[in-house]
């Protein structure tokens, strides 16, 4: 049986869930395939991505929706400003993915909207269900829950072994942001 429009997962407690992502949108774009990313959590703190993005338009857009991390040291935004926010990048994700503008839609960081509560299983439940037939759809951040893994095509869970953290190294320009 031929599918069209496959719905990927990125999901674990190891780094590259978003790269993993990132590298789906540089090898659509050789075939000039139109891809969006919405970020979900990303959106205060400057990182590569914000920059590389523009060099790979027309065919990549990606809209930073989130207010930054939740929950972390400078995070001045309440639980349900993050809320409000997540719940507008559902409805952007809705509409660009029916916009029939894109062959792939990345719901960046949206396990981890799930997660902390901002969003429901079942607002991610719809929206994979009504996705039209022939969009790609990546959804990324750990704590994937078992109803999302169960739905889609292609799960990958990225295991941690080392991290450089762990010997005191800072996140690296270029590597993690």
């Amino acid at each position: 049986m031929k599918k069209d429009g496959l719905t990927i997962v990125y999901t674990g407690k190891g780094k590259g869930k978003t790269t993993a992502a990132l590298g789906i949108v540089l090898r659509a774009t050789g075939y000039e395939k139109k891809t969006c990313m919405i970020q979900f959590i990303k959106g205060s703190w400057h990182y590569g991505e914000m920059d590389s993005s523009k060099r790979l338009e027309p065919e990549f857009e990606m809209v930073a929706v989130g207010k930054g991390f939740v929950g972390i040291i400078d995070d001045k935004n309440s639980k349900e400003d993050h809320r409000k926010i997540a719940k507008e990048a559902i409805r952007v994700s809705n509409q660009k993915i029916q916009s029939g503008k894109y062959d792939i839609v990345i719901l960046d960081e949206i396990n981890y909207a799930v997660n902390l509560n901002l969003i429901s299983v079942n607002d991610v439940l719809d929206i994979i269900k009504s996705k039209p037939k022939n969009v790609d759809l990546v959804l990324t951040g750990n704590y994937a829950k078992d109803e999302i893994i169960e739905i889609a095509d292609l799960v990958t869970e990225m295991k941690e072994i080392k991290h450089p953290f762990q010997q005191g190294i800072k996140a690296k320009e270029g590597i993690d942001f």
